[in-house]
């Protein structure tokens, strides 16, 4: 069997309405690769809708108990077996297609280990969802990639894109300890903090609105400053504080 390239991580929660979407979309991406779905616990159809269609992944982890993003993507990290892992969210906010962008760029100089998608730079469509909540989204992220770069000493747009391809080796190699969502800023912290230099292209992205599924939340601004600031000034008092 040929050895795949591309091994796509897909955390999934609560997805009955997107994930056979989103499967369809990556399988018709050419680019060898494999696909590899973990079930975060999903009470709705999320599961059955896998088990129907199998033949459009590799590898499926299903658990009862959600346990977070986090704790997902580290069990699809240490299943992959490609030379890069991308983490793929399994709506629709996300293009599979930006795939060849991501790739190219990794090819064309083999001095980079780590690529991000983002959603800001000139190149990419990028579609909101109406009401003021984009706009906040918008700020947060602007803020966090901010402060994430000062501490980093990263020159980032998107800091906090979901789109982060790094070489197999790399990435396992990070040892990721956060369960939900703060891995994504924990992954930047770690890469930063092996002297790797972080590059983007632009991507595309489709927002959906909390009636969507939209999952992140406000809290989980503060929980990425937490851990920004925890793998960069390693501090016991910071969960302390984080939590009142």
């Amino acid at each position: 069997m040929k050895k795949k390239f591309l091994s796509v991580v897909i955390p999934v929660f609560n997805e009955q309405e997107t994930i056979l979407k989103i499967l369809k979309k990556i399988n018709l991406v050419e680019i060898q690769k494999e696909v590899i779905i973990i079930n975060d616990g999903s009470v709705d159809k999320t599961d059955t809708i896998i088990k129907q269609h199998t033949y459009l992944y590799d590898h499926y982890i299903s658990y009862s108990q959600n346990k977070g993003k986090g704790f997902a993507c580290r069990l699809g990290i240490s299943k992959a077996s490609g030379e890069v892992i991308i983490i793929q969210d399994a709506d629709l906010e996300y293009n599979p297609k930006n795939y060849h962008t991501l790739v190219n760029k990794y090819l064309n100089n083999k001095n980079i280990k780590a690529v991000y998608g983002s959603r800001v730079a000139k190149g990419g469509r990028n579609i909101k969802p109406t009401g003021i909540r984009p706009y906040l989204s918008k700020f947060a992220n602007y803020f966090l990639t901010k402060f994430s770069n000062i501490l980093n000493q990263q020159n980032l747009s998107d800091a906090h894109t979901c789109y982060k391809m790094v070489e197999r080796g790399l990435m396992q190699d990070l040892r990721l300890e956060q369960n939900g969502f703060a891995v994504c800023p924990e992954i930047t912290a770690k890469l930063s903090k092996k002297g790797i230099e972080i590059h983007e292209v632009p991507i595309d992205y489709f927002g959906r609105s909390y009636s969507e599924g939209k999952k992140i939340r406000s809290i989980h601004v503060l929980e990425a400053i937490y851990v920004l600031l925890k793998y960069n000034f390693p501090y016991r008092g910071y969960k302390s504080w984080l939590r009142g």
